[in-house]
């Protein structure tokens, strides 16, 4: 048998891979309609707490399948608050792909980058089905990695005449929105404070790095027919958030209980949110089979918690586009004799 080989990606890689905003929508919705469909396989996410009882710094680890791409895979992402004042990242991830039908090693990809942009394009897609189509505000709370991908791919699908953004800290926020006038040629709007931040927004993503968690995002801020989007690892909004929304959707359902962190995990775990009363997952609204916004006056919740699904996809669209520019590294894992006792 020929030696086995890997490809490893690392962080300059995937920055030479260039993946386009438009690679990054196609692939992750290809996936999530892939989810739809029954072909994937998907296991809920596991957390490591290094510290047990500590709130600022965890793992999670996620798996699973996506069987029209051919490949399995396992991420572990850490997330720690204090991560700034090390100069690194909040989050820092590696993705290891590989044969489902035979365990073979595929790749090795530095996924601190696809974190954020896989977090983006559900951010994004879920705009793209449950957000009026006119929508022209959008307030999004919290400046880390995954905030800039929200922005940026949000921007590629609405055309926004007022961009909000707020985080706690002062000089984040700040550099937040620089960062993004420059790449989207766009006025953006830093607050310092939640109400003006997102108060009369068409669109809020909750993105925040609370420490514990508190009702920051006031139901009476929420405007009627708004698209409201929460994915901090702590709560944010008030408890009653459902008794103003029309529908609440997520990206899968089987993640709802996985685990103690979560921007809704009070709702559910109180039985105010549950699958009765779900209206679908996102992926099932882009392949068709259940509807997303019906109504301009409709208020929407969209809870994503990131699936491994969509960093496989992203993984197997950096894969693809490296082998065809000669980029990364092919590395030996093994050789197996034929006829071994295996």
């Amino acid at each position: 048998m020929p030696d086995i080989t890997f490809r490893y990606l690392s962080a300059r890689d995937m920055e030479a891979i260039a993946l386009t905003d438009d690679e990054i929508i196609r692939a992750v919705e290809d996936a999530l309609i892939a989810q739809a469909r029954g072909e994937t396989t998907i296991e809920p996410r596991m957390h490591l707490v290094p510290r047990k009882g500590s709130t600022r710094g965890h793992f999670n680890v996620l798996r699973g399948v996506v069987w029209p791409l051919g490949l399995a895979g396992v991420k572990v992402v850490g997330d720690f608050f204090d991560n700034y004042q090390h100069d690194l990242p909040s989050e820092m991830a590696m993705l290891y792909l590989a044969d489902p039908e035979t365990g073979k090693p595929v790749a090795m990809i530095d996924a601190t980058a696809i974190t954020s942009m896989r977090t983006g394009a559900v951010t994004a897609i879920g705009g793209k089905y449950l957000a009026r189509k006119s929508s022209k505000i959008l307030g999004h709370v919290g400046a880390r990695g995954t905030a800039y991908w929200n922005v940026r791919l949000l921007s590629r699908l609405f055309d926004f005449d007022e961009i909000r953004v707020h985080s706690r800290r002062k000089e984040s926020r700040d550099h937040f929105a620089a960062k993004l006038e420059k790449d989207l040629g766009k006025k953006v709007t830093t607050t310092d404070n939640w109400q003006d931040c997102v108060e009369g927004a068409d669109i809020i993503v909750e993105a925040s790095r609370l420490e514990a968690p508190a009702p920051m995002l006031k139901n009476a801020w929420i405007k009627k027919g708004a698209l409201v989007m929460p994915y901090g690892t702590m709560s944010a909004v008030e408890e009653n958030i459902p008794d103003i929304v029309d529908k609440w959707l997520m990206d899968d359902f089987g993640q709802a209980h996985a685990g103690s962190f979560g921007a809704l995990r009070r709702q559910i775990d109180s039985g105010r949110l549950n699958k009765d009363n779900l209206h679908g997952e996102i992926g099932q609204v882009a392949a068709g089979m259940r509807p997303g916004r019906e109504r301009d006056d409709e208020t929407i919740l969209f809870w994503h918690r990131g699936l491994s699904l969509s960093d496989i996809a992203l993984g197997a669209a950096a894969l693809e586009k490296a082998k065809r520019l000669g980029i990364g590294q092919e590395l030996f894992y093994a050789s197996f004799e034929p006829g071994g006792n295996y």
